[in-house]
C-alpha cells in the first residue's frame, strides 16, 4: 500500500480511550475520513466523527464496522486486572477485520514484551524475553501479528509507547496522581526510585507518530518505537509540573511490598506489582529508527508538561471525581503500615 492510496481512504480507529480519541481526532484534522469503534461511545467523542458501537472480540462483528477502511488502527485496551482474559480476543477480532477488509493494520504497543532492560536503552532489534505475565501476553500478541504478516495474510506496522501521560491521561504512573495531586497542593504518588532516567510517552506525539505509519509506505511491515519528548528523570519531570502549578511537588513513594499487601484484595494492584521492576532501573526508550525516517515529531517535554497542567486545571469534574474513584496509592500506603 502506497501513501498515495491510503490518503483520502477511510481510517478505522478501534478504540476510543486516551489514545484512540486523539489519534481520530489528528486524522480527521488532516482531512481524512474517519470512523471510531468502541463498545461505549466516549463522552467527549466529537458528534460529527462516525463512530459504531461494537465489541471487537466478535470478529464478524468488527469486520462489518471496519468495512471500507483503507487502514485500521488497534488502540484498545483490556483492564488491567483482566489483560489475559480479554485483550488478546480483542485483538483478534481487529486482526479479523483488517485481514477481510484488506486493510493495512497498525497496532499500537507498550514495551512489556521486552522484559528488564538493565538500563540498557531499548531498540526495535530486541528480542522479545519478558519476565512477567503480561509481558508474556504482549509478547504472544505480537507474535500472532508477526506470524499473520510472515503468512502474506496482512500487512502491518507496530508502534510502540512507553508510559503514557497527557491532559486527558488519569491512570497512568504519570497520571492523575501526579498532575491532580500537584494542583491540589498534595506530594505525588510513584512507585520505585524517581531519581532513574524514564521515558514517557505524550499522547498527542503517540497519535501522531501511529498516523505516520498508516499513511506513510515506509512504515508498512515494520516495528517501530514512536517519538518520545526527552527523556529525564521522574524527579525532573515534577520539578516541570512544580513550575506550572507554582509550587514544589513533593514525592510519597509506594514500595512493591505495600503494593503486594493491597494486591491481597486489589486484583489492579497485585496486577500492577510485577511491572514495578520499570521504575527500579533506567527505563528508556530509542526512537532512533522513526527519526531517521519519518524526522523527530515529539514534543518538547516542557511544552508537553504544561499543555497537561492545563488540561487537569480545566477539569470541572476534577474534584468529584477525585473523591468518587479509589485511591489505590493512598490505599496501599495504609496496607504497608498494618
Amino acid at each position: 500500500m502506497s501513501a498515495s492510496k491510503s490518503e483520502n481512504r477511510l481510517q478505522v480507529v478501534f478504540g476510543a480511550g486516551q489514545v484512540g480519541r486523539a489519534l481520530a481526532t489528528y486524522l480527521a484534522g488532516r482531512g481524512l475520513p474517519v470512523r471510531v469503534v468502541s463498545r461505549h461511545r466516549a463522552p467527549d467523542l466529537p458528534a460529527s466523527f462516525d463512530w459504531r458501537a461494537v465489541d471487537a472480540t466478535d470478529p464478524e462483528a468488527a469486520t462489518e464496522a471496519a468495512q471500507g477502511a483503507s487502514v485500521i488502527y488497534q488502540c484498545l485496551n483490556a483492564p488491567y486486572a483482566k489483560w489475559a482474559e480479554l485483550f488478546p480476543p480483542l485483538q483478534r477480532g481487529v486482526l479479523a477485520a483488517a485481514e477481510r477488509n484488506e486493510a493495512l493494520l497498525v497496532t499500537l504497543e507498550n514495551l512489556y514484551a521486552y522484559g528488564p532492560s538493565h538500563g540498557v536503552p531499548m531498540t526495535e532489534d530486541l528480542p522479545l524475553e519478558p519476565a512477567t505475565r503480561k509481558g508474556r501476553i504482549r509478547a504472544a500478541m505480537t507474535q500472532e501479528l508477526l506470524t499473520a504478516r510472515d503468512a502474506g495474510r496482512i500487512h502491518i506496522a507496530i508502534g510502540r509507547a512507553s508510559d503514557f501521560f497527557g491532559a486527558g491521561v488519569t491512570e497512568s504512573t504519570l497520571g492523575e496522581r501526579v498532575f491532580a495531586n500537584a494542583l491540589a497542593e498534595r506530594r505525588a504518588d510513584f512507585i520505585g526510585n524517581p531519581d532513574l532516567l524514564h521515558t514517557y510517552s505524550y499522547v498527542p506525539d503517540i497519535a501522531a507518530g501511529l498516523a505516520t505509519l498508516g499513511t506513510d509506505a515506509r512504515a508498512i511491515d515494520g516495528v517501530w518505537h514512536l517519538p518520545v519528548p526527552e527523556t529525564v528523570t521522574t524527579r525532573q519531570i515534577l520539578d516541570l509540573v512544580a513550575c506550572e502549578v507554582g509550587h514544589p511537588v513533593g514525592i510519597r513513594s509506594v514500595s512493591k511490598l505495600a503494593l503486594r499487601a493491597l494486591g491481597l484484595v486489589n486484583p489492579t494492584m497485585r496486577a500492577l506489582v510485577e511491572m514495578a521492576y520499570e521504575f527500579d532501573e533506567p527505563f528508556v526508550l530509542d526512537t532512533t529508527k522513526y527519526q531517521k525516517i519519518f524526522g523527530s515529531a515529539a514534543t518538547q517535554l516542557p511544552i508537553a508538561i504544561a499543555a497537561t497542567v492545563d488540561g487537569y486545571r480545566s477539569r470541572t469534574l476534577a474534584p468529584a471525581r477525585a473523591t468518587s474513584s479509589p485511591n489505590h496509592f493512598t490505599a496501599a500506603r495504609k496496607a504497608e503500615r498494618i
